[in-house]
């Protein structure tokens, strides 16, 4: 392209994107350039070239690695298609090679049977306990449909489309190549490989064969599920292009959810288990005895062995959460211990931690021999590995 823009901006991904998130991402945003949804808006023309150039570098460990070393300039080791010599209709078959015609929808690139629809993506954010018993949602989303008052025709009512006058109705135009001696078969730049074209527009949806609709979906969030995980439903996509398949009877494409589980304030996630910290008092370590801590189901009671140092690690066994796949299995709990130190003392705290650290003391001298003979242990080991 004449301007080089960052491809990373142009995806909207983050640089330590992986090859699923680039991939979705691509989608997201070639769907939303798409030519078929903005019909004679050159930015759109342009954007939609633009991503399917970022895509076929970023998607590529090779080229992109020299992207990510060298930047534009790298790639010139490396060079790829053309995008800014291509048509919008030689992106297509990128397109639908990439996600098997659910994406671009369209049979530009001469596959046989019936084109498939678009699929959409949307998101839902859950929390944390949803994550422990499942929950259903209500997924709200907007899907081009047809249009009821042409019936996807995009022709008013009463009219019909006639023949491409640039095609004869073919749905595609040959052009002569060098000197004459071959010839590119492209689709019809004038009816978009339709074959027909339209003389006067629906009112309803003024030439397309699509209207935006509004849908409302409930979706069941299973019991497990991590964040950014994907629920397909299938069929709630888009009905196939208006130039594949006008009255859009073909099979649509699906609905792909993105599942955002928001963070909670006292627990993080590590796989199916949860980490948390406690406060106890210097007093309950050393003599040991139990706390209440709090879990996803409420109010646990946590035994605190005698001499638990600051930092160990307590565990709760099953309670964490559910195993995707296998629900009635459960993660752990994990508390670290935090051990406080008074800032204020009473006099009576005062003399009593006089006479513990005379103890101390007293100890630590009795032990020292030991531990010298600790640290000569640790020595040895080292020195003999």
């Amino acid at each position: 392209m004449s301007v080089e823009r960052d491809y990373y901006e142009v995806l909207s991904v983050e640089r330590s994107a992986n090859g699923d998130e680039i991939k979705r991402a691509y989608r997201r945003m070639a769907m939303k350039w798409h030519p078929d949804r903005n019909p004679g808006d050159a930015k759109a023309e342009t954007e939609f070239k633009v991503c399917a150039e970022a895509y076929e570098v970023l998607s590529d460990p090779q080229r992109k690695d020299l992207y990510d070393k060298h930047g534009h300039a790298g790639l010139r080791q490396a060079p790829g298609h053309d995008f800014s010599r291509m048509r919008p209709d030689d992106i297509f078959s990128i397109f639908n090679d990439i996600f098997g015609g659910g994406g671009g929808g369209s049979s530009r690139g001469g596959r046989r049977g019936p084109v498939r629809g678009y699929d959409l993506e949307t998101s839902v954010e859950i929390s944390l306990n949803d994550v422990l018993d499942g929950k259903d949602v209500e997924v709200a989303f907007t899907r081009r449909d047809v249009c009821t008052t042409c019936e996807g025709s995009g022709a008013k009512a009463g009219t019909k489309p006639i023949k491409c006058p640039t095609c004869a109705g073919s749905g595609q135009v040959a052009q002569a190549g060098l000197g004459g001696m071959f010839r590119m078969v492209t689709t019809c730049p004038n009816c978009r490989g339709r074959g027909q074209v339209i003389t006067e527009f629906c009112n309803e949806c003024r030439g397309p064969g699509r209207v935006p609709k509004h849908r409302k979906l409930a979706v069941k969030i299973p019991a497990g599920i991590s964040d950014g995980q994907v629920i397909r439903v299938g069929g709630e996509g888009e009905p196939p292009p208006p130039e594949a398949d006008p009255a859009g009877k073909g099979p649509r494409g699906d609905l792909h959810v993105v599942v955002v589980v928001t963070e909670h304030e006292a627990f993080e996630r590590v796989e199916d288990d949860l980490v948390s910290t406690r406060d106890i008092s210097f007093a309950l370590a050393a003599l040991g005895g139990t706390t209440s801590v709090e879990t996803l189901e409420g109010p646990h009671t946590l035994e605190i062995p005698r001499g638990t140092q600051h930092g160990d690690v307590l565990m709760i066994e099953g309670a964490g959460l559910p195993h995707l796949r296998s629900p009635k299995v459960r993660g752990d709990l994990r508390i670290g211990v935090c051990v406080e130190v008074p800032r204020k003392l009473s006099v009576a705290q005062r003399e009593l931690l006089e006479q513990f650290a005379k103890t101390q003391a007293i100890a630590h001298e009795e032990l020292a021999p030991a531990g010298k003979g600790v640290w000569k242990k640790i020595k040895d080991t080292i020195a003999g590995s």
